[in-house]
């Protein structure tokens, strides 16, 4: 689980996202140029994967070396995770 820190952190860059959709939301109904919309769209998805690298980066970092210590069985268990996680943002 993530701590008091990361948790603030992380709030604190989704609540930028959650600026950004807003305002792509209003590009849209406005409308704007379609390439104006994309350069958004882009900046909002790279703001996005920030984040989960920053929880990916966190969970590498303390929770896998936690479930290691736990053990064969919850260690393969984390591991497996970690196999998981990875094979999602890769496809």
């Amino acid at each position: 689980m993530l701590d008091t820190t990361q948790q603030q952190l992380l709030i604190t860059r989704l609540n930028r996202v959650e600026g950004q959709v807003r305002g792509i939301r209003r590009m849209i109904q406005e409308p704007r140029l379609c390439v104006e919309i994309l350069q958004q769209l882009s900046a909002a998805e790279a703001a996005l994967n920030r984040v989960s690298l920053a929880i990916l980066r966190y969970h590498v970092e303390k929770c896998v070396p936690e479930g290691l210590a736990g053990g064969q069985e919850e260690g393969n268990k984390s591991l497996k995770e970690l196999v998981d996680i990875f094979a999602r943002f890769s496809s």
